[in-house]
């Protein structure tokens, strides 16, 4: 027999983690009581505090990173205080700045900082940060990033390099899944299967119900979208991306605007700074200030 393949500690938690089961990630990083290494309780402790900042659960994150904290978990603590308080963004993005600037190569920072250049909207500097990195995650990164460049022809090709790296690693198969996805026609079946494998795998998450919902939808299987989307916000009332989706799916079912406005109203208390909800903003401007251009108090000649 040949020497026994080295045993992850790390497994479940990761996992958990990137399905978007939070919780349970955090339970698995707890049973971890005794890590073989530094480096293994380094990790466990990142992707716990990870898990309480995906949760919202930003004061855990605060109170418990301070400045004798390693070098590697810091950055979390800007991100929990960038998430936290909109009044501090600006200063948080001074910091993050000059961290990136002064810094050595940093795995947690290139994570954060292009997670906060996406929600400012800069997907160049996100890509461009997070292209130091040749970490799975980093490169899942890159492919969300791409695809939101509508770039599903660079997406394929980074997603050739995850598959090289390590093609059973769950990230790959969430990022051929989101491919998958943009491709649309026959591909669209393809990754509801991903989904439904890590579903039966490792149990239903808004995350994966999410997916499948989305898959559902470029089908034409408005039912099914429907009724996967209402599991996921059962399981989080205030997810946003399902209550996007769920937005979108509404003039497909045909039930009246007034349940579309229920779940944007819903998404505009609960994320009132989410990326939708600011370009919504800015073309209701837009529209605003067209309809006054053109209203009969402002003749335009012609």
């Amino acid at each position: 027999m040949g020497p026994q393949a080295e045993v992850d500690e790390l497994f479940e938690v990761k996992n958990y983690f990137y399905i978007g089961n939070y919780q349970q990630c955090i339970n698995e990083a707890a049973k971890l009581r005794k890590p073989s290494s530094p480096d293994i309780a380094l990790q466990r402790d990142i992707f716990t505090y990870r898990s309480y900042i995906a949760q919202n659960k930003f004061l855990v994150v605060l109170d418990e990173i301070h400045g004798a904290s390693l070098p590697e978990v810091q950055p979390l603590k800007m991100l929990a205080e960038y998430l936290h308080s909109k009044s501090n963004r600006q200063a948080v993005l001074d910091q993050l700045n000059l961290k990136i600037d002064t810094s050595a190569h940093n795995e947690t920072l290139v994570l954060v900082a292009a997670t906060i250049f996406i929600q400012e909207g800069n997907l160049d500097g996100a890509y461009r940060y997070v292209h130091s990195s040749e970490s799975l995650e980093a490169m899942a990164f890159m492919i969300n990033i791409l695809l939101s460049l509508d770039r599903v022809d660079l997406a394929l090709k980074k997603l050739k390099e995850m598959q090289e790296k390590d093609d059973d690693a769950t990230l790959t198969q969430l990022a051929q899944a989101w491919v998958h996805t943009a491709m649309g026609g026959d591909k669209l079946q393809d990754a509801y299967y991903i989904y439904q494998e890590l579903v039966d795998k490792y149990g239903s998450t808004p995350l994966l119900l999410n997916g499948q919902a989305v898959t559902f939808i470029g089908q034409g299987k408005y039912e099914e979208a429907e009724s996967a989307l209402q599991e996921a916000l059962d399981r989080d009332s205030n997810n946003p991306e399902v209550l996007i989706n769920l937005i979108a799916l509404q003039r497909h079912l045909e039930k009246g605007p007034e349940i579309s406005n229920r779940y944007l109203s819903q998404l505009k208390d609960a994320h009132p700074d989410h990326p939708f909800i600011k370009d919504l903003k800015q073309k209701e401007d837009d529209f605003q200030r067209i309809s006054q251009l053109y209203s009969p108090s402002n003749p335009v000649c012609v």
